[in-house]
């Protein structure tokens, strides 16, 4: 109960949302409000209904050292897209043809961070997190892998590659990033830099779908396990592989820290979620 409680809440917020960035679509000031708006109504409803239902302080989302939580998750999160398109430029996959629009730059960042918050707070921090308490990390971690995986199969030019792709590459790499720190905010800014840096700045496709122009505008081409074809960089192998070993390189540092509940283990509501972040 408690889970459809926690996903009706933020889920609410994030369709409001998504529906007010929507409708601002040719203000990018206007956009960037809304979309930075909702990532923190998003959060808010987050830590009212896990106060509500679990009894507990959302330590998870907690204020203290947010700031630097975030920069960190968008650095890994730029870093990464950085040196997956790379990789595809050296094989002729990708190149600048042109500069793209300032105005673009600020409407994609007001879209990405609704959307980041929003997919973290109900993918990590609902639906993993709660898996998590019951079966255990690499259960919760594959389970809603690939249902985040196969939440992207609608989107434009999807195929079941791409969704494949997108649960290993994000779905269980995010996962493993909370898992590490036990802060939602990691996770939020690695999400928010992978697709800021893939629209935003490198002037790619998110996820299938052809956003406005960012600071560059970018051109794909070439075999589609290089490219991403038309679903983008996500459905290109390189982005694969690097998902793959950062979510090893987090499940490691979970196992170091003790922060991985075993498949048998009954955590409590107030199990590892409720630990200070790191």
């Amino acid at each position: 109960m408690r889970l459809l409680k926690q996903l009706g809440a933020v889920a609410a917020v994030a369709l409001v949302g998504s529906l007010g960035v929507a409708a601002a679509t040719g203000s990018a000031l206007l956009t960037l409000a809304l979309g930075i708006a909702t990532a923190v109504l998003a959060v808010l409803a987050y830590g009212w209904v896990v106060r509500r239902t679990e009894r507990r302080a959302p330590v998870e989302v907690a204020l203290a050292g947010a700031g630097a939580a975030i920069r960190r998750g968008m650095l890994i999160g730029v870093g990464m897209f950085a040196v997956v398109l790379g990789s595809i430029a050296l094989f002729g996959g990708y190149r600048v043809a042109g500069w793209g629009s300032p105005a673009g730059v600020v409407t994609l960042f007001g879209v990405m961070a609704a959307a980041a918050a929003a997919e973290e707070l109900i993918f990590r921090g609902i639906l993993f997190r709660i898996v998590e308490q019951r079966l255990g990390t690499w259960i919760a971690l594959t389970l809603t892998g690939l249902l985040f995986g196969l939440s992207h199969l609608l989107n434009p030019n999807a195929s079941l590659w791409s969704s494949v792709a997108i649960a290993i590459e994000a779905g269980g790499m995010l996962a493993a990033a909370y898992a590490a720190t036990r802060t939602l905010w990691v996770p939020v800014g690695l999400h928010f830099g992978w697709n800021f840096a893939q629209a935003g700045i490198f002037g790619t496709a998110v996820s299938g779908k052809s956003e406005p122009a960012g600071l560059l505008e970018g051109a794909m081409s070439g075999p589609a396990v290089v490219s991403g074809g038309e679903f983008g960089p996500e459905a290109s192998l390189f982005a694969v592989l690097a998902g793959a070993g950062l979510t090893i390189v987090f499940m490691w540092l979970a196992r170091r820290r003790g922060e991985v509940v075993p498949a048998a283990r009954r955590a409590s509501v107030a199990g590892p979620v409720a630990r200070l972040p790191r």
